[in-house]
């Protein structure tokens, strides 16, 4: 028969804290062991159930159970043990490997590595990892970035969204750019076998280039409907021919709304404009800010489900492919919904101010 212990009474911040330690994935199977210890325990369980429900020993049960008693959560730390001395003083070594990073790298090298920066530590390369790895540095992984420098980036911004959120009445809002440069490549592809058994989307590594093809693209907004024309050149002459005929496909008693990039070809004009007299609107997307136009996310879709990892063994191969993933959208169209997250300025400021090199 178990002996009957009181139990541990234990405050609210104390039981919302050791449930919330339990469960996250930072604590470690020992500190979560000890951790339900005290939770068993304040819900009035014996040692010996205790222990049996967490397949220990019951002295194990009584060490933490007492240390608990003693000082708290502060208790159920481990104490220091003896051993070899550390080489490199943590906070400082810390400071030393973070202040490296941020230095130009060595002759020769255009990013740090592990080894060149324990060279000029001159400690051990496992030791800098070991910083690096528990402050969440990569030294590898890159990351791009773009942040417009146009004076007028907010009103611009906030035309644009204004049109994806709130349209004009009895108008229509279409978002339009081109695809430069489709290369029309052919190469054997398939699926092999890996060395480690995954099976894999294969490309040969040499390839024919067979020609490019251009590609205007123009998204209905409300609808996610998308016309589009293929092109072998990209010249002004190319963009408004494909606006005539875009505007040929929609009613010609609604406004049209263009939502349109900086690209030169886009720009000054004004007497293709004054041929519709009034019925048709530009509006450009701030400068460095393509992700502003909706087309792009259709761009995308084409990139990775009808071009990426496909072969055209001619330019009319390449613009089958391009027509049939366009009436594939047509036949079942459907809006993007906006949902860019709102940035702050101070995230803009943290990604860019730690640049030193």
């Amino acid at each position: 028969m178990s002996r009957s212990i009181k139990p541990l009474n234990l405050t609210n911040d104390e039981k919302v804290t050791i449930e919330a330690l339990i469960r996250s994935p930072q604590s470690t199977q020992g500190q979560v062991t000890r951790l339900k210890i005290v939770n068993f325990s304040h819900q009035g369980l014996a040692q010996t159930e205790i222990a049996r429900t967490l397949g220990i020993g019951l002295s194990a049960v009584g060490k933490w159970r007492a240390r608990f008693v003693s000082k708290g959560l502060l208790g159920l730390r481990d104490l220091p043990r003896s051993g070899k001395p550390p080489r490199y003083d943590p906070k400082s070594f810390r400071l030393k490997v973070l202040a490296a990073i941020e230095s130009k790298p060595p002759v020769g090298q255009a990013t740090w590595d592990g080894p060149s920066l324990a060279r000029k530590l001159e400690a051990s390369p496992h030791a800098v990892w070991r910083v690096l790895r528990k402050e969440g540095v990569c030294l590898s992984r890159q990351r791009s970035w773009c942040v417009s420098t146009d004076p007028d980036f907010a009103a611009k911004a906030a035309d644009i969204v204004g049109l994806y959120l709130n349209p004009p009445i009895n108008a229509l809002v279409i978002s339009v750019d081109e695809k430069p440069s489709i290369q029309a490549l052919s190469r054997a592809t398939g699926f092999v076998q890996t060395s480690s058994g995954k099976i894999v989307q294969g490309l040969k590594s040499t390839y024919k280039r067979n020609g490019t093809l251009n590609l205007f693209a123009a998204l209905e907004v409300a609808k996610g409907a998308v016309i589009g024309k293929t092109t072998e050149t990209k010249k002004r002459a190319d963009f408004l021919s494909f606006l005539d005929s875009v505007l040929a496909e929609l009613p010609s008693d609604k406004e049209v709304h263009v939502i349109l990039d900086n690209l030169s070809t886009h720009k000054r004009n004004e007497d293709w404009l004054a041929k519709y007299q009034g019925r048709v609107i530009f509006h450009f997307t701030p400068t460095s800010a393509s992700w502003l136009n909706l087309v792009e996310v259709w761009f995308g879709l084409l990139t990775r489900k009808a071009l990426r990892g496909a072969s055209f063994p001619s330019k009319t191969d390449l613009r089958n492919a391009i027509e049939a993933f366009i009436q594939a959208t047509n036949n079942h169209p459907r809006p993007f919904v906006w949902r860019k997250r709102e940035v702050k300025g101070a995230q803009l400021r943290n990604t860019i101010v730690n640049l030193c090199y």
